[in-house]
C-alpha cells in the first residue's frame, strides 16, 4: 500500500473573501465569474476599495489544488502537497494552516525572499465567485520542488489547470507529470476555469498528453475544452483525454465516465450562498472515496454531498464537524 493517497502540485493562496454586488464588480472593472490575474498594486488597490466588504473574519490558506487535498485530508486520507510561499507573514501563515489540516508538503516550500501570492474571491448575491489573484512567488514553483519519492508513493497526482499560466509552473506540472507515470501512479487533472481552458489550450495539452487517468471539470470549462457547444458532444469527446472523467453541472448534478459507462449523480438540494470551493471540495471528496475503494457513482454521490455543504455557507472549507458527519454516510474499506 502507497503511503499517500493524493500527491498534489499547485498555487499556495491565502484566501479573502468579500461580499459585493454586481455593480461592484462594474464599477472596478472585474470581469464576474472568473479568475484573473492581476499584479500586487491592482490587488491591493481592489482590497482598499473593497475593506468594507469582508465576509470571513480568518484568512485560509487556499489555491485549487491545496483546497482539493484540505478536503481529502479532513475526511481521512493522506496528502502530500509541494507548492511555494515566501517567508513572510502570510507564508508562515500558510504553512502552519497546510499542517493543521494534515497535508504533508516539502521541506522546501519557505523561501526566504518574494511574496507569498494572494486571492481575492469575491461573492454576489448569486452566490457565483469572481477571483482576482495575484500569484506572487509561487510563479516560481518548477521542477526542482518536486518530492518524486512522494509521487511514486501516492496512488494518485493531482493537478490544478492554473498551473499552465507560467512557464516555470507548466514545466513543473509535466515534469511531475512524467514522474508519476515512470512510478506508475495515476495523473489526475482538474481544468479549473473556463478562462484558462480558452488562454492556455497549448499548455493543457501538454499536461494531457496521450491522456490522463482521471479528469474533472464543470460544464463550461467541458465544452471550451472541447471547443462545442453541445454538451453530449463534449462528453464524447473527453474520452479521448481521460480514461475516466466527472463533469459536473451544479444543480443538474454531476455526469461520471467510469471507463465503461456514462453515470450520474444528481445534485443535493441546497441554497448555495457561496459557490467558492465547491469544485475544489467536489474533488477531494471524489476523490477520497475512490481511494478508500468506492466506485465511481458512489464517489461522485459523496462528492456532491460534500459539495453541496460547502456551498451552503461561506468559504471553500466545512465547519470542523461537518467533515465526519459525512463521512459516515461513505462506506469505505478497512
Amino acid at each position: 500500500m502507497k503511503r499517500y493517497d493524493v500527491y498534489g502540485l499547485g498555487s499556495a493562496l491565502v484566501d479573502t473573501e468579500l461580499d459585493v454586488t454586481d455593480q461592484d464588480l462594474h464599477n472596478l472593472d472585474i470581469k464576474k465569474g472568473l479568475m484573473t490575474l492581476v499584479d500586487e498594486a491592482r490587488q491591493d488597490f481592489l482590497q482598499a476599495s473593497l475593506k468594507d466588504h469582508l465576509v470571513m473574519s480568518k484568512r485560509a490558506c487556499g489555491g485549487s489544488a491545496a483546497n482539493t487535498l484540505i478536503a481529502l485530508s479532513q475526511f481521512g486520507g493522506k496528502s502530500y502537497f509541494s507548492c511555494k510561499v515566501a517567508n513572510d507573514d502570510y507564508g508562515r501563515f500558510y504553512m502552519q494552516d497546510l499542517a493543521d489540516n494534515g497535508v504533508d508538503h516539502n521541506p522546501q516550500s519557505l523561501v526566504e525572499s518574494g511574496t507569498t501570492g494572494k486571492c481575492l474571491v469575491m461573492i454576489t448575491d448569486d452566490a457565483e465567485r469572481t477571483m482576482n489573484t495575484f500569484l506572487g512567488i509561487s510563479t516560481q514553483l518548477s521542477a526542482n520542488d518536486i518530492d518524486r519519492e512522494a509521487i511514486a508513493n501516492s496512488e494518485y497526482l493531482y493537478l490544478e489547470g492554473y498551473l499552465v499560466t507560467g512557464d516555470s509552473t507548466r514545466e513543473a506540472a509535466l515534469s511531475a507529470c512524467a514522474s508519476a507515470r515512470e512510478a506508475q501512479t495515476k495523473v489526475a487533472l482538474s481544468l479549473s476555469d473556463p478562462g484558462i481552458v480558452a488562454h492556455f489550450r497549448e499548455g493543457l495539452k501538454q499536461m494531457v498528453g496521450a491522456g490522463i487517468d482521471l479528469l474533472f471539470c464543470n460544464e463550461a470549462e467541458a465544452l471550451a475544452w472541447c471547443e462545442t457547444d453541445d454538451i453530449d458532444q463534449a462528453l464524447e469527446q473527453l474520452k479521448s483525454t481521460a480514461k475516466q472523467f466527472v463533469v459536473t453541472g451544479g444543480s443538474r448534478g454531476a455526469t461520471i465516465f467510469n471507463g465503461c459507462d456514462f453515470l450520474h449523480a444528481p445534485a443535493q438540494p441546497v441554497k448555495a450562498v457561496d459557490t467558492n470551493g465547491a469544485g475544489d471540495m467536489f474533488a477531494g471528496a471524489y476523490l477520497y472515496a475512490l481511494t478508500q475503494g468506492c466506485e465511481c457513482l458512489e464517489a461522485a454521490t459523496f462528492a456532491n454531498l460534500a459539495a453541496g455543504h460547502v456551498v451552503s455557507d461561506y468559504g471553500p472549507r466545512l465547519r470542523s464537524d461537518g467533515y465526519a458527519t459525512l463521512k459516515a454516510s461513505l462506506k469505505v474499506r478497512d
